[in-house]
């Protein structure tokens, strides 16, 4: 198990939604877990300030920034770094900004294990989990190299090389690794149960798509048969999902619950030499 894991994200809610259940496991086992943000989350929301009739964005800053810190202790990680760019402005940033800010916190905290987005992911359309898949994509490749960002050296921070990527994506075809959550999975949704105002964000999402259908939210997260309760609660039908899910995953390998990732190490040609030693 590694020593140091480094989450590289775009929003508060990713390193929690889509890997919770690893990083749990690895800080379990005695891993020291850092997660990097990089926007502020002020865009995911569909309220309005009831009284001025706008977008609630600075006050959705305040409420992400808090969520992320008490989300982040769930699971027993360092309280994040934030970076604070405005959300669903990352492709708006200087080319090469994001990727120099991941290369100096890889740099930093000298991972062993950096979680990320799958920059070869298809289908995604949200320009921010874009630009932080390339980006640390990019920052992992690039880290090692000492002419890369020499400023980084004259500050004491020395080219490192990480040896463990693990890559999520919404779309598993490029699955190549199979983590065994069963044991964690309870801690990524309660850490998941911080991010309150991503939550009732996430489910509005599904459930006004459900309505355009003209089904019903117990229809639209498939739970009407099996916990009829959820439907008055954001929380359950999230947990409900998330729980499904991971079975679905978690059976390819024969446990209860599991989480994909494509993940890579060393050259193909190290690998090989590896296998045949």
């Amino acid at each position: 198990m590694p020593q140091t894991l480094l989450a590289l994200t775009p929003h508060p809610d990713d390193a929690e939604y889509y890997a919770g259940g690893t990083i749990a496991k690895m800080i379990a086992a005695g891993a020291r877990a850092v997660i990097v943000i990089a926007t502020d989350g002020r865009c995911g929301s569909y309220e309005l300030d009831p009284l001025k009739r706008t977008f609630r964005s600075e006050t959705l800053i305040r409420v992400r920034a808090e969520e992320a810190r008490r989300a982040a202790a769930v699971l027993g990680a360092e309280p994040p770094v934030l970076l604070g760019h405005p959300d669903l402005e990352l492709d708006r940033l200087p080319p090469g900004h994001l990727r120099e800010q991941f290369i100096r916190a890889i740099r930093q905290r000298k991972p062993d294990v950096v979680i990320a987005e799958d920059p070869f992911a298809p289908g995604e359309t949200h320009p921010d989990h874009r630009a932080v898949a390339w980006a640390a994509a990019e920052a992992i490749a690039f880290a090692p190299l000492p002419l890369v960002h020499p400023e980084h050296l004259a500050a004491g921070l020395e080219p490192h090389f990480v040896v463990e990527k693990y890559f999520y994506a919404n779309d598993a075809g490029n699955t190549n690794k199979i983590v065994d959550v069963s044991d964690t999975l309870a801690t990524r949704i309660a850490a998941l149960a911080e991010h309150k105002s991503q939550v009732v964000f996430l489910v509005e999402g599904v459930l006004r798509q459900a309505r355009l259908a003209g089904l019903d939210k117990t229809t639209a997260f498939g739970v009407r048969a099996v916990m009829p309760e959820a439907a008055a609660d954001p929380l359950a039908l999230l947990t409900w999902a998330i729980q499904t899910q991971a079975a679905e995953v978690g059976r390819a390998i024969g446990v209860r619950y599991g989480e994909a990732f494509r993940y890579a190490r060393y050259n193909p040609l190290v690998e090989e030499l590896l296998v045949a030693r």
